[in-house]
């Protein structure tokens, strides 16, 4: 036997060639994901997430990883909020009690983790870390990082300069669904308007709120827009540029999302960088096994609004979902007939039946998004694809619909049964070799990474087979029967001296041990990464002043920037210190720009350059309003605003309350304080 197998996948010093890397809600989906071809899985621990709700037990982490690890998987788990100094300890025993459990890394956005005492375990740079440049990059890999999340604003020229001096730590991309309008780590408008940070996992979304845009005259420029809402990210063309521009972990967005997406979505780039695998060989997946699955990914088929590669190619005018950041769905066909309590519709060509518990939609002349739930769904007429659907409430309240009016469906029934049963099967391939032994028969498993394991079985007295070419396929029927395994046979090879006659039961037996040995095996050479060693003495950090937008919300974070050069360190944000106006969000998305307003864009326009200029503008949802300014150099938008006195009062009514209960709240100042900061209300 003479397998192609390269170096085992998990010698100490391996780093993954290309990695997949899916979102987790919940073990069960993380599972899933793994099932369905991911190569790492991310999750969140029991608590400091950036998913306030989507914590996980030690337990349901420690068995996401077991099973993980059956196939080279690995498991990062999020702690990646920024903390006060009173929540360091508790962050470090949870640090410590997941790398018990076996999690790979650890997710980070607070650099104050780095400054405690943590098991070692391998740490990776957070989106909310805010990596746009390659000297921020570089900084992060030396500081100890061994990947680290680029921001998604970030087009393939400053990608490649990132990768370029960026030499021992792994590159990791947003690659799909939800995008932030605002830099990651750099919106505070929650916490302004709510009290509830963004930077500590509790943002309320103020970007998918529709706004009134005024211009500096009060004139309207756009009336109850989503003018902050982005369409949601696919970069499904991309791969192969975002490859040789030195990307190596694709990250799909969504610890919130449910298990059918996870499902589809991880489906879905398992089988493009498969085939991107198939064209250039010199590729390959960080993790072992094959996924085959029981339907067709379809990204288009989940909850999204609209897709965008946003700026990978260069800043583009459509990637606002400007009208609504709801989920049309997709196209179905058109109203037919409007009855006393029904709607007749006619299908597009291919299109699959409709289902009771469909959930349709459709636009209102005003181009408002209309969702109709259906209660029962009858065919009419199969040749004519006709059909009647009762909506679960009144037609009364659907105002807009009429004749003729394009329908789509945002929920399809027969979509999500499907998804709810087995949908995959990961499989890694396997060797086997059947030998004599003095004693009797021995059987070698060797799988696709390198990992060998062997069992052993007496036989006090060998026979040979009455029939040669039948003995033989006895033997390869019940060595081969793997269905049960996570392993599939790629060959099995006889080496005995001749056919023997084996009873069923002995081989069943013999492969049986041998599978158990080769799972024991593979996680036992299963090998964690270790912490990567931060550079001596330590790299500066690439400026030597902090303001608020540098998160620093505890004194080891303080401690660490200082360690690394910094002279002046600003409190974050949540500290209360930045009391007046102040930028609550910073982006690369231009509403200027989205509505032809920039200046650049009129630049060669006869009649028009020199005219527009990028004044600020006014958005305004009830009675927050907010302004929006215009930094042209870097091209970037400002949303600028105040924090609410009520934000500042609740801040206090919180610390009396700790100190009353003799835990008081602790975090960094840079304004040293005594006492609880006093509500003031803004000049």
């Amino acid at each position: 036997m003479s397998p192609a197998i390269a170096m085992p996948l998990f010698r100490p010093d391996f780093r993954p060639d290309i990695e997949l890397l899916s979102p987790a809600r919940d073990a069960d989906i993380g599972i899933e994901a793994i099932n369905h071809g991911a190569d790492a899985v991310y999750i969140g621990g029991p608590a400091f997430g950036a998913r306030a709700s989507a914590g996980n037990s030690v337990g349901d982490i420690e068995r996401l990883v077991k099973h993980a690890h059956r196939f080279g998987s690995r498991i990062f788990v999020t702690l990646n909020t920024i903390l006060r100094d009173d929540e360091l300890a508790p962050a470090r025993e949870m640090v410590r009690q997941v790398y018990e459990a076996g999690a790979d890394a650890l997710i980070v956005q607070d650099m104050g983790l780095l400054e405690l005492d943590l098991p070692p375990i391998d740490l990776h740079a957070s989106t909310q870390t805010d990596i746009r440049t390659p000297e921020k990059a570089r900084f992060l890999q030396d500081a100890g990082f061994s990947q680290i999340v680029l921001a998604r604003e970030l087009t393939l020229p400053q990608i490649q300069a990132v990768a370029a001096q960026v030499d021992r730590a792994t590159l990791e991309f947003f690659v799909h669904g939800a995008l932030c309008v605002a830099y990651s780590g750099q919106c505070f408008v929650s916490h302004a308007q709510t009290g509830r940070s963004a930077n500590r996992g509790d943002c309320s979304q103020a970007c998918r709120l529709p706004y009134t845009v005024t211009d500096p005259q009060g004139r309207v420029i756009a009336h109850e827009q989503h003018v902050l809402s982005m369409k949601d990210n696919n970069q499904s063309a991309n791969l192969a540029a975002l490859v040789d521009a030195g990307i190596r972990s694709f990250k799909i967005e969504g610890r919130y999302k449910d298990m059918g997406y996870v499902k589809n979505i991880t489906a879905h780039y398992r089988k493009l960088l498969d085939e991107l695998f198939e064209a250039r060989p010199e590729l390959h997946a960080s993790s072992a096994g094959r996924a085959t699955f029981t339907f067709t990914p379809d990204p288009d088929r989940n909850f999204n609004r609209g897709s965008t590669d946003y700026f990978v190619n260069g800043r583009q005018e459509d990637i606002g979902a400007f009208d609504t950041p709801k989920h049309a769905g997709l196209p179905v066909g058109w109203v037919t007939k409007i009855g006393a309590d029904y709607v007749d519709m006619k299908l597009y060509e291919g299109v699959d039946p409709l289902n009771n518990n469909d959930a349709l939609t459709f636009n209102t002349l005003q181009k408002d998004l209309v969702g109709m739930p259906i209660d029962t769904a009858q065919l009419l007429n199969e040749g004519k694809r006709l059909w009647r659907v009762v909506p679960k409430e009144p037609l009364s309240t659907y105002p807009g619909l009429r004749p003729d009016v394009v329908i789509s469906r945002n929920r399809d029934m027969g979509w999500v049964r499907l998804l709810e049963k087995k949908s995959a099967d990961r499989r890694i391939g396997v060797w086997l070799r059947l030998d004599d032994t003095p004693q009797g028969l021995a059987l070698t498993l060797t799988d696709e990474t390198g990992v060998t394991a062997r069992a052993e079985v007496d036989l006090p007295k060998k026979e040979a087979a009455r029939d040669a070419a039948k003995g033989e396929a006895a033997l390869r029927e019940h060595l081969g029967k793997l269905g049960a395994t996570i392993f599939t046979a790629h060959e099995t090879v006889l080496a005995t001296r001749k056919p023997w006659f084996v009873p069923p039961g002995v081989l069943n037996a013999l492969r049986r041990e041998a599978v158990e040995q080769l799972e024991a095996a593979r996680l036992a050479a299963h090998v964690r990464l270790p912490r990567q060693p931060e550079v001596q003495p330590p790299t500066p950090y690439p400026e030597d002043t902090l303001t608020y937008l540098a998160n620093v919300y505890n004194a080891k974070a303080r401690d660490f920037y200082a360690r690394h050069g910094v002279k002046v360190i600003g409190a974050a944000y949540e500290s209360h210190e930045a009391l007046g106006e102040a930028s609550l969000m910073i982006t690369k998305h231009c509403v200027r720009f989205s509505m032809s307003l920039c200046p650049k864009q009129a630049k060669g326009v006869t009649g028009v350059q020199g005219t527009v200029r990028a004044e600020p503008l006014t958005i305004q949802n009830g009675d927050e309003v907010l302004t929006l300014k215009f930094d042209c150099k870097p091209c970037e938008m400002h949303v600028v605003g105040r924090m609410k006195k009520n934000v500042l009062n609740q801040a206090v009514r919180e610390e009396k309350a700790s100190l009353a209960a003799g835990v008081p709240m602790q975090f960094y100042r840079a304004r040293p304080s005594t006492t609880p900061p006093r509500p003031c209300t803004p000049p």
